[in-house]
């Protein structure tokens, strides 16, 4: 920069000389020579003179000011031309030539010309504009160098829709005031008068500043001052123009307001400069942060499912039985509690998981941001996995659910069963052990021991029937035991208690046995009819008591086959009752002729048949039981065969149900298979069709309750099977939450393909004509193609394919290396390939521009320029500046906006 005051103080006498012309080598267009071949033998109007002097003044002034001076007298301050030199290094930002040390008139002179030179070394042709006049004072020439510096510096780039200079710059205002109402901007000069012009472009641009409705029209001074006191103290632009010399003037210097009106340009272009970077800034900010949002949503929601998950599993893997059926099927109503209330909002949840982080995905690629990947263990990937491990523990706890109490229904019919055999074995052999321990015999007659030989003889036969039910009962512990019965320490017990009573009766028989066998030889006489009662009787009652045991008998059966199988053996038993009463009344008719003989022969008894103790009165109570025992037997099967009639009903009707169900659920899958593949129409059409069709699925649901109901009454009534259907409710499920969630992923691969086709710019036709390319060369109609079809593809659309750009090409398409490309991947493909996105590079650019060029920029630049929230998310975010020019506060934008786009530093 020319040293102005040390060109001063090194004042020097020397020779003066006479100064050249400057003669400007180039053009700078018509207008410029218009503007300089102003008439050189008249002078100055006075009014438009003293408006020039204040103008340019004033403007050479807001450029000087920069280098620290300024000047008072446009016509004296220059003729050295050490300002002049300044002030041309100020508005160009080059250096010129160093100058001349000396205040004689040739150091003046030289000085003067090379300002001059350096004027037309830009083009500038100066018209008999010699630096002679400059350095002599001549305010014409003065005035008209000054105006030719500002029409080169100020003007001459202006440019609106191809027009440039004064034209350019009078379109721009035009355009800016024209919403105004009083303005009609046609020159400049008299459209400028009333000041309303000026006012309405500081409106425009700041409206803050401005009470636009409040001024008037009649009071022009008034509007004038306003707007150069507001541009003076909000817009830095120097106050150029006097308000009463523009008012009393008919036509005001064309000039001067042209100056002036150029400050505004150049002012509010920055701004608008500035505007244009920082709105860049503001739409690139929004989508990150809006994608950080997303990425957080989705990380909370993975984690809230994974977590959900992580309880559920070991609660299903739980596999200790409980001790009871009612325990059992507890869990078991828990169990269905989680299938029909827990579970389905969880797989919606996983459903709407998945969708949102296909669209985030889309979203990255439309905004060029890099794929998103979730921290470690939330990936879909994982959450498939986990999901998997649920349904597989879902699916055997299910399974151990219906097999425990399947055990338990057998544990309690086995313990029932021990108990009832034990009591009535324990009921036979009450009092037994003293009976066979009592000495009787030793004093005893003769026919009293014969007697007592064929009482023990008839025991003997009684003990060795209930031989097969001690066995039954020890056959049932040991069961109970093998199932894990929980009271089997109680059951053992019992057991062996029988056992060993058991064995002390056989020891106590042998021993009696023999006490009588000794004693027999000692006795002659028995009554050997008393003798045949006994050995009918015995078998007999021993015949009715098994028959009242197996009529109370209790019974468990699962299907129709097994009742019926039952209630013919039941009848087989009546079958053998006649012949049973016939035995019953040949055995009385024994008893009968005893007493006959008896009372014939005058013989008198004493007591009851010695040889056993079953009387008549006995038999016949026993044969009594029998009777009344048989239809209470006859109505226990009869409802237990209406049971399992009720079960079979249940079954068919779940069945009825199942097969409409299940393969509607299949077609409906094929169904949503050909739409994705044959969608025609616009996309919003598409879209329109696919959630018509998933309402008419939705409103499909309850059928599925329906079925869901007559599975519970199946589960609650114990049915375990069902030969009527293939169908389980397991599958059902399976098929429903797979039908809803392709039908749901579908949507949302549609509405991913508008979002890039609004993002894209993508036609409609091109959309169309996408689709039908992609289904044409989708030879097996599954939605993806592999490499060689897509290959085709490309060639078709125009593509020239060497296998290095197609390997390229396949790694966009296909980043897992799967060998299939689908139809989103395909149009993310296209839509990169035909459209614009914003780089990393622009938004470079557009921080720079906020910076004022800098390399860096600052917290109270981002604070100014942005709006709060986006401005504190880019101060926490930057790094600070390390570069050589870095100040205190600097903060790095170029690699927080390449971080931005996961590029590298550039």
């Amino acid at each position: 920069m020319v040293d102005y005051h040390a060109a001063n103080q090194s004042y020097q006498y020397g020779p003066s000389s006479g100064g050249n012309g400057a003669g400007g080598g180039g053009s700078m267009g018509d207008y410029m020579a218009q503007e300089d071949d102003w008439d050189r033998d008249l002078l100055l109007d006075p009014a438009w003179e003293k408006q020039q002097r204040k103008t340019f003044t004033a403007w050479c002034n807001s450029h000087l000011r920069k280098a620290g001076t300024q000047i008072e007298n446009i016509d004296e301050d220059f003729r050295d031309g050490l300002k002049l030199m300044l002030l041309l290094e100020v508005i160009s930002g080059e250096r010129l030539p160093k100058p001349e040390r000396g205040k004689m008139r040739v150091h003046k002179i030289n000085n003067v010309n090379k300002a001059l030179d350096f004027i037309a070394s830009k083009g500038v042709k100066l018209v008999s504009i010699g630096a002679e006049e400059i350095v002599d004072g001549n305010a014409k020439m003065t005035l008209g160098m000054i105006w030719t510096i500002i029409l080169r510096f100020a003007i001459q780039d202006i440019s609106v829709e191809e027009t440039s200079a004064k034209e350019g710059l009078l379109l721009w205002c035009q355009r800016k005031t024209a919403p105004y109402k009083n303005v009609n901007v046609q020159n400049f000069h008299i459209s400028w008068k009333d000041g309303l012009a000026f006012n309405a472009l500081i409106h425009r641009h700041r409206p803050e500043l401005i009470e636009y409705d409040k001024l008037r029209k009649d009071d022009p001074v008034t509007n004038l001052n306003n707007a150069f006191e507001v541009a003076e103290k909000y817009l830095d632009i120097p106050k150029m123009l006097d308000a009463e010399d523009i008012v009393n003037t008919a036509r005001p210097d064309e000039k001067a307001i042209m100056t002036y009106v150029s400050s505004f340009y150049h002012a509010f272009s920055g701004a608008q400069k500035a505007e244009t970077a920082a709105n860049r800034i503001c739409k690139v900010l929004a989508v990150n942060q809006e994608n950080e949002h997303l990425m957080e949503d989705y990380e909370r929601l993975a984690s809230d499912l994974l977590e959900w998950i992580r309880r559920t599993i070991p609660w299903l893997e739980d596999r200790v039985p409980q001790k009871t059926i009612q325990e059992m099927q507890q869990k078991l109503e828990d169990f269905r509690d989680y299938r029909r209330v827990h579970k389905p909002p969880k797989v919606q949840e996983k459903c709407q998981l998945e969708i949102n982080f296909n669209t985030l995905q889309t979203k990255l690629r439309l905004s060029n941001r890099p794929a998103f990947m979730p921290s470690e263990g939330r990936m879909v990937s994982d959450i498939n996995n986990g999901w998997q491990h649920l349904e597989q523990a879902e699916k055997g706890y299910e399974e151990w659910l219906l097999n425990e109490i399947r055990r338990l229904e057998r544990l309690d019919h086995l313990a029932e069963k021990f108990r009832q055999k034990a009591s009535i074995h324990e009921a036979w052999t009450d009092g037994k052990e003293a009976m066979l321990k009592h000495r009787d015999y030793e004093t005893a007659t003769l026919s009293d021991i014969k007697a007592l030989i064929r009482k023990h003889e008839a025991f003997e036969s009684d003990l060795a029937a209930h031989q097969d039910r001690v066995e039954q009962i020890a056959a049932i512990a040991q069961e109970l035991n093998e199932l894990d019965y929980y009271d089997s320490h109680n059951v053992n017990t019992r057991c062996q208690k029988i056992c060993d009573q058991w064995d002390a009766l056989g020891s106590l028989t042998q021993s009696r046995r023999e006490a009588l066998e000794k004693t027999e030889k000692q006795l002659e006489t028995i009554d050997q009819l008393h003798l045949e009662y006994a050995k009918r009787a015995a078998p007999f009652n021993n015949w009715m008591e098994s028959a009242m045991e197996d009529l109370q008998d209790m019974f468990i059966v699962h299907t129709i086959e097994e009742i019926e199988g039952l209630i013919s053996a039941h009848d087989q038993f009546k079958s053998t009752l006649p012949d049973a009463d016939r035995e019953r009344e040949a055995i009385l008719a024994i008893h009968k002729e005893a007493q006959r003989i008896a009372e014939s022969n005058h013989i008198k008894l004493l007591g009851s048949n010695p040889y056993t103790t079953v009387t008549p009165q006995i038999i016949n109570s026993k044969w009594e039981k029998v009777q009344q025992l048989v239809p209470k037997r006859d109505h226990a099967l009869l409802d237990e065969q209406s049971k399992q009639q009720s079960n079979e009903h249940l079954r068919r009707q779940f069945a009825s149900q199942a097969n409409i169900v299940g393969p509607w659920i299949q077609t409906k899958m094929e169904e949503i298979g050909r739409i994705s593949i044959e969608m025609n129409g616009t996309l919003e059409d598409q879209l329109s069709h696919l959630k018509r069709y998933e309402r008419s699925i939705v409103d499909y649901k309850p059928n599925l309750d329906l079925l869901e109901q007559q599975h519970q009454l199946i589960q609650e009534a114990l049915i375990f099977d069902n030969k009527h259907t293939n169908y389980t409710m397991e599958h059902i499920r399976v098929g429903w939450e797979q039908l809803l969630t392709t039908i749901a992923r579908t949507i949302n691969e549609v509405e991913n393909q508008i979002l890039t086709r609004d993002a894209k710019g993508i036609s409609q036709e091109q959309m169309q004509e996408f689709r039908a390319s992609f289904n044409h060369f989708d030879k097996k109609q599954t939605g993806s193609m592999d490499s060689d079809d897509f290959r085709a593809l490309l060639i078709s659309t125009g593509y020239s394919l060497g296998d290095a750009e197609f390997n390229r090409i396949m790694s966009v398409v296909d980043p897992n290396h799967s060998g299939l490309v689908t139809f989103q991947a395909f149009i993310d493909f296209m839509s990169r390939e035909t459209t614009d996105t914003d780089t990393a590079d622009q938004v470079i650019a557009s921080f720079k521009v906020l910076a004022g060029d800098k390399n860096f920029i600052t917290a109270e630049e981002l604070r100014r320029e942005l709006p709060p929230d986006q401005a504190e998310y880019c101060i926490a975010r930057m790094a600070p500046y390390q570069g050589p020019d870095a100040v205190p506060g600097a903060l790095d934008y170029k690699s927080f906006s390449t971080a931005l786009y996961g590029e590298s530093d550039l």
